[in-house]
């Protein structure tokens, strides 16, 4: 679903252009100081970047989705709820958050596609501007599935050390 990629690539250079929080588009880097995990879709449509500051203005604590913009048929949730198995692959238990400008987007509930991807809303920031989502319980926040797999396996090997005693 997602391949990483360095920041000022090519192609997510011109996804981020088209992304509303672009601030000097064609400038060559678009995700700012940090640790950085930026992935692009295997088919080149959609954009996800993860940072994590050592300092931050906002007090915000954990690891930010910077940009996220999907113009591909893949639906937004899903690409979501697998880049943020990247980012906890990359840094284990952190809370991830993102900012959302109700302003600046078409639709009418905004960050609708991190809600269905399990965020939650925790409120707005200092301005009252911009809508801050955040995600911080990996394990109930994963995939069903993903779930599912991984308590078998957690069963499994207590169901081992059981028959060993």
């Amino acid at each position: 679903m997602w391949t990483v990629i360095l920041d000022g690539h090519p192609l997510a250079r011109q996804i981020a252009d088209r992304h509303y929080s672009r601030g000097k588009p064609g400038t060559p880097l678009f995700v700012g100081p940090g640790e950085k995990l930026i992935l692009l879709s295997d088919d080149y449509k959609a954009l996800f970047a993860w940072r994590k500051a050592a300092y931050r203005l906002d007090s915000q604590t954990g690891v930010e989705c910077t940009i996220f913009r999907n113009e591909g048929k893949i639906l937004s949730s899903e690409l979501i709820k697998d880049a943020c198995l990247w980012a906890w692959q990359k840094w284990p238990g952190e809370r991830l958050f993102t900012y959302v400008n109700p302003g600046k987007i078409k639709s009418t509930n905004p960050g609708y596609c991190f809600l269905k991807a399990g965020w939650e809303k925790a409120g707005k920031n200092k301005s009252g501007k911009l809508v801050v989502l955040e995600n911080y319980n990996y394990i109930n926040r994963l995939p069903k599935n993903y779930r599912v797999q991984l308590s078998m396996e957690i069963l499994g090997r207590e169901w081992k050390n059981e028959q060993r005693t």
